[in-house]
């Protein structure tokens, strides 16, 4: 079979294939490409050796069977024969279920996940959002240290694994995401420098040198990203990716590398006939990154909204520090702006980053699917000092408010996992470097983080001990027994209006209309014809929703119709859905 890899600055390029060595040959038609013939199958172990130095994983491997710093082995596509026929599953409409492999089930693989997939189908979510699988160093971890960019985690069941869960979901008719990391790589197990120029000095990110989009050498790297993106949706047939930290993509370029990447994947939709999109993780509020490339922007399908995020925290926890301080300052009405204009910093001055932020949507223009709406996510989660989800802070009335509010938004709406159950189990920041000096530095380093926010370092799980990712697990006895059994219910039922009802999924974020108390801690707004009323307070509230007639769709605590004035009484803590005929 034909190897190649992409090694402008080498001398010399020889192929170990099944312990067998030969050399490459220069490519005359692409410069500092190098290719060759060997005999290989499926499972062939091989590496690439520049200059007469060490064997190296290939920088396109689809396999890493012993980890990032072993061999590379060969993976023939085609011989894993798929059982769905699917047509794909679009994002409008969509409800999203952010998963982490490792700890949706204690065995921590796909096969296990995929075991649990009709939970999810039963729940109503459309997609099933996977976190990183890349190859990492050791077992467990979050996957944004990933390397080896068009791999499968071989702990979590490597390549064939993920065909079956891909298969078992669209059996169930859910499609399948994945979080993809193109602004840095893993520092342990990361090879690529030694390939080529993949990284430049040229700019700085948090994680040291950013990767080369911009300066010489960039086409090959793009190509690189781009190649790897379209594989994920090519050969496991997914359904979307999300791209983390879109921000720290630093590029001058003309045409930015979004840009290139959205057409790329616009076309590889078109060839496949099935629709595939782009959802960006971003801390800008710049509306280009979710405009339409003929519109002059940059063509991602749809955007992490983290200000809807901060705002709904602020008002149920009452939390002011951090970047939640601007929100803090009137948490319903930060809710109320997120609610019509999408974005709360959209031009305006944040005191967290004591400089204005943000641009205006055109509301007219930008449909609301674009923006992905959410109570929790991993982050928001997972680094916070002990893991603790809302559940640990919130009444299960409070978590069920925040349910209401996150799926009958005009957003996307996306749950983390065991959300839907309000489970009682943290989701903490665990690692299993096997480098001992990058897995101290990584314990001190957290411990140092949060000892400025006034806690104690036994305090802060150790990153390191797997018994803080055995914690992190989710416990699949908790949604038969209550309050659990609830939420779960609460969900299922709202997840079922946001189908049935045209309104909940209307695409116009101009139709939104908000109305809310801050003393008496009420919020209620229109979408078409449905109402949604919340009651953030201990005490009951009476919320004019106006003189037309009302029928109750749902309602977490049992109440009366609106009275002849157009008032409807919610109790404290809790939330209904109406909608007025």
């Amino acid at each position: 079979m034909q190897f190649e890899v992409w090694a402008p600055e080498a001398g010399r390029v020889a192929l170990e294939c099944d312990g067998v060595r030969g050399a490459l040959e220069r490519d005359a038609e692409r410069p500092g490409w190098w290719s060759g013939r060997a005999e290989a199958r499926d499972g062939s172990r091989y590496g690439f050796a520049l200059d007469d130095g060490p064997v190296l994983p290939d920088p396109r491997s689809r396999r890493q069977p012993d980890g990032p710093d072993g061999l590379s082995a060969v993976v023939e596509q085609g011989r894993y024969a798929w059982r769905a026929e699917w047509p794909g599953r679009p994002l409008p409409g969509a409800v999203l279920y952010e998963l982490h492999v490792g700890t949706y089930t204690p065995e921590g693989t796909l096969d296990a996940a995929a075991g649990r997939l009709e939970h999810l189908a039963e729940l109503g979510v459309t997609h099933v959002e996977l976190m990183p699988l890349c190859p990492f160093p050791g077992t467990h971890g979050w996957g944004y240290e990933g390397v080896s960019l068009w791999a499968v985690h071989e702990p979590y069941g490597g390549p064939e694994a993920l065909k079956r869960f891909v298969d078992r979901a669209h059996e169930l008719g859910l499609g399948v995401v994945l979080d993809v990391v193109h602004n840095h790589l893993g520092p342990s197990g990361n090879y690529l420098p030694a390939f080529g120029p993949y990284f430049t000095d040229t700019h700085q990110t948090p994680w040291g040198s950013a990767v080369n989009l911009d300066a010489p050498g960039s086409d090959e790297v793009r190509e690189y990203l781009v190649g790897s993106a379209l594989a994920w949706l090519r050969d496991y047939r997914l359904d979307g990716l999300r791209l983390d930290a879109v921000h720290a993509l630093v590029d001058t370029r003309a045409r930015h590398f979004l840009e290139q990447l959205s057409e790329a994947v616009d076309a590889l939709a078109a060839e496949v006939g099935r629709q595939l999109f782009l959802i960006a993780e971003s801390d800008l509020n710049d509306p280009r990154v979710i405009t339409p490339r003929a519109e002059g922007g940059l063509g991602v399908h749809g955007q992490w909204n983290d200000d809807f995020h901060h705002a709904l925290h602020t008002a149920l926890t009452g939390e002011g520090q951090g970047y939640y301080a601007d929100f803090a300052r009137d948490p319903l009405a930060a809710v109320a702006r997120t609610l019509t204009h999408g974005y709360f910093h959209d031009g305006t001055y944040s005191s967290f980053r004591g400089r204005h932020h943000g641009r205006e949507l055109d509301r007219a223009r930008t449909a609301g699917h674009r923006l992905t709406g959410y109570s929790q996510t991993h982050d928001q989660v997972g680094n916070r000092a002990q893991g603790d989800r809302l559940a640990a802070q919130l009444s299960p009335g409070l978590a069920a408010c925040a349910a209401t509010l996150t799926l009958t938004a005009p957003f996307t709406p996306m749950l983390f996992m065991g959300e839907e159950w309000a489970a009682g189990t943290p989701w903490q920041f665990f690692t299993d470097h096997t480098d001992p000096e990058l897995a101290e530095a990584v314990r001190t380093g957290r411990r140092r983080e949060f000892a400025a926010h006034g806690w104690k370092a036994e305090e802060v799980p150790d990153p390191q001990d797997p018994a803080t990712r055995d914690r992190s697990c989710l416990d699949w006895s908790e949604p038969e027994r209550e309050p659990h059994a609830r939420v779960l219910a609460w969900y299922r039922l709202l997840i079922g209006l946001r189908h049935a009802q045209p309104d909940l999924t209307d695409p116009d974020l101009d139709d939104t209309r908000v109305a809310y108390d801050s003393a008496a801690r009420w919020l209620a707004f229109r979408r078409g014809d449905i109402r949604v009323a919340v009651n953030l307070g201990t005490e009951p509230a009476a919320i004019p929703l106006g003189n037309r007639p009302a029928r109750i769709l749902a309602a977490w605590e049992p109440v009366r119709p609106l009275d002849e004035d157009g008032v409807l009484r919610v109790p404290g803590e809790s939330s209904v859905v109406l909608l007025q005929e």
